[in-house]
């Protein structure tokens, strides 16, 4: 017996404000009716593709995330990819970029919730063996 996940949730207080900011950060499309849940998914079918659905709440963060995501820039460099997600209103939680070019960068949404900008394929060097390199 398999399952598979649908979508990635979270709760929020203006559902319509953090699906824009993720949609634009993702370069998704939002989608939304009469319903206070707002979907945020690409502009185009995409199979296996988690989608991200931001349904309003009553309460606020007050804990730090159990889980986030880790974003992989493909279009453009980690760096550019921070510039646009501050530009956009996310603020930096921590810089842990070294001077070889390696690491990340962890930020939060306009709610407060984290999430992390890795290196994209193309700055990273070619795979070796089964070594996995984070960041």
């Amino acid at each position: 017996m398999t399952v598979s996940i649908n979508n990635i949730t979270f709760d929020c207080a203006d559902a319509r404000r953090q699906a824009e900011f993720w949609a634009t950060l993702l370069g998704w499309q939002v989608f939304y009716d009469d319903d206070p849940e707002v979907l945020v998914a690409p502009h185009f079918p995409a199979h296996d593709v988690l989608t991200r659905l931001f349904i309003p709440v009553p309460e606020g963060k007050t804990a730090k995330n159990r889980i986030h995501l880790d974003l992989q820039p493909t279009d453009v460099s980690r760096d550019e990819q921070v510039e646009r997600a501050i530009a956009l209103g996310a603020t930096v939680l921590g810089d842990h970029r070294k001077d070889d070019g390696t690491g990340w960068v962890t930020l939060a949404d306009p709610e407060g919730n984290e999430f992390c900008v890795e290196r994209s394929t193309t700055e990273r060097p070619a795979p070796v063996g089964q070594t996995w390199r984070l960041g």
